[in-house]
């Protein structure tokens, strides 16, 4: 399919009341866009009440699922749905009576007892600035081919992502504790497969930065680990209408914390919190238009993008019209403009030994990747910690972005042991000790903190950050976290591999 056509309003359809009833007993100068609120959305906004096994009716000429009633049935009584909280599970029967690939995701258990569903997010096209991926604007893309959402003859672009602990009986069964191993499964439709020039979606769980309490200072002045002085928190509390208090979600006005919002007029009007991005690696659509992933969240995949690159992004109103956009790379890794740049001969992606972050752990250490592009979760913490918050411990005259490549540099340098500007996957092992700790637990943010979630539509720029990041420029859904507690039995059958 070549041409893909635009958006109309479709309405939802339901089916068999009395089945989903027992089925529920059983378990600055660039060009601007115009307005969008005169622009249409891709998704159709005609929708029905909800109930257990409502699903989409599918406008000519675009086809149904011939099976739609069978797959919701067969999908609700799954073992790993059929416990799931009653807005979940609708959601995923809801893209089961759609056309469809795949099912959404069977989640397989990696123990022997069952895996947990401690929390999920469901995600739409709302909750952000309308954009070129999620909506049609006069004059700008009404007249050409569409390439993200609007697939299925318009209708609305939903998704899920489940998150599920693994209770092995060497590892932790609490999802706060860093070292507990999680299988995350995302399930979108409909999304339009990317074809050109390697791009891809990607998803991103989003923890918002809070403001830190008062605990001691280092030696040298500097504010301890995790933590403000006195006179950090004072200057914090004197912002904006007092918001920055410890407790409090940080905010850069000092004004009550301002989720992204379809209000949002890039560049004027933006969100004022700090999020940081664990990224959920790429992914792309199938034939149908359905997308399905599955990632791992542990304290070796807790890693995030090198922060300097976030001035080059695009996505900072007033950086890409003076051209800094793309102007630095970090394909060479090391600690940034203000910290160690390394020879690229070693620390390059080198053919005879190919750079592969995923080898982390291992017997020989000798052997584990030591070209790291990425940082700890709970460092990148820290680092904002140094350029948002420390505003009387750390460099109180230094203007942005040199604060934010002085912090990279500093904090990365608490970590580093071999002084080359990377946290390689010995330095970053949560085992390891470093800074005085007797080991790095603290480095990791769990995967309860990560509170939002947002899919992007990348394109290959070299960059690990998300795109135009981090504002919404590139958004295509977002969700906030839902958790469930106590958590509950949410797998059926046994992963074949599951050491």
């Amino acid at each position: 399919m070549f041409w893909k056509t635009t958006a109309r309003s479709v309405p939802r359809i339901s089916f068999t009341t009395a089945a989903a009833v027992a089925l529920l007993s059983a378990g600055a100068s660039s060009p601007a866009l115009p307005n969008p609120l005169s622009a249409q959305p891709h998704e159709g906004i005609a929708q029905l009440e909800a109930s257990i096994f409502h699903t989409d009716v599918i406008p000519a000429p675009c086809h149904p699922n011939p099976r739609s009633q069978a797959d919701m049935a067969g999908l609700a009584q799954r073992g790993d749905v059929r416990r799931t909280p009653r807005p979940l599970k609708e959601r995923l029967i809801r893209l089961a009576g759609r056309p469809h690939t795949f099912l959404p995701i069977q989640t397989f258990a990696e123990a022997d007892s069952p895996s947990l569903l401690f929390q999920y997010y469901l995600l739409d096209t709302r909750g952000f600035e309308p954009n070129v991926f999620t909506s049609i604007f006069p004059g700008i893309n009404d007249a050409v081919m569409l390439t993200a959402t609007g697939g299925v003859c318009g209708i609305p672009t939903i998704g899920s992502v489940r998150l599920a602990l693994e209770p092995k009986p060497d590892l932790p069964t609490d999802p706060n504790d860093v070292r507990a191993f999680i299988d995350v499964f995302t399930d979108i439709d409909p999304l339009f497969v990317i074809n050109n020039e390697s791009g891809w979606y990607e998803g991103w769980m989003i923890h918002d930065l809070g403001v830190a309490p008062v605990g001691p200072a280092r030696g040298d002045g500097h504010a301890g680990f995790g933590t403000l002085i006195q006179q950090d928190a004072d200057l914090l509390r004197a912002m904006g209408t007092g918001n920055n208090v410890f407790g409090h979600l940080f905010t850069t006005d000092g004004k009550d914390p301002r989720l992204p919002s379809e209000a949002d007029r890039f560049p004027d009007i933006q969100s004022n919190l700090v999020p940081i991005f664990l990224s959920m690696g790429a992914y792309n659509a199938m034939q149908q238009s359905d997308v399905h992933s599955y990632w791992e969240f542990n304290y070796t995949t807790d890693w995030v993008f090198p922060l300097y690159e976030l001035p080059f992004t695009g996505g900072i109103p007033g950086t890409f019209e003076p051209g800094s956009i793309g102007r630095l790379s970090s394909l060479v890794p090391g600690s940034g403009p203000q910290g160690v740049r390394n020879n690229p001969v070693i620390y390059g992606d080198n053919p005879s030994l190919p750079r592969d972050p995923d080898k982390f752990d291992g017997d020989d250490d000798a052997q584990r990747e030591f070209r790291n592009r990425f940082i700890p979760s709970g460092l990148a913490h820290e680092i904002y910690l140094d350029v948002y918050e420390r505003l009387a411990s750390f460099e109180p005259d230094a203007p942005f972005p040199q604060r934010l490549f002085d912090a990279y540099a500093a904090e990365v340098d608490r970590v580093d042991q071999n002084g080359d500007g990377v946290i390689s996957a010995v330095e970053g092992d949560v085992d390891s000790a470093s800074d005085g700790f007797i080991d790095n637990a603290r480095l990791f943010l769990p995967a309860t903190s990560f509170n939002r979630f947002a899919v992007t539509r990348e394109i290959n720029d070299g960059y690990l950050a998300p795109r135009f990041a981090p504002s919404q420029r590139a958004w295509i859904l977002t969700g906030s976290a839902i958790p469930v507690t106590p958590a509950v039995p949410a797998s059926e059958g046994r992963d074949g591999d599951d050491r």
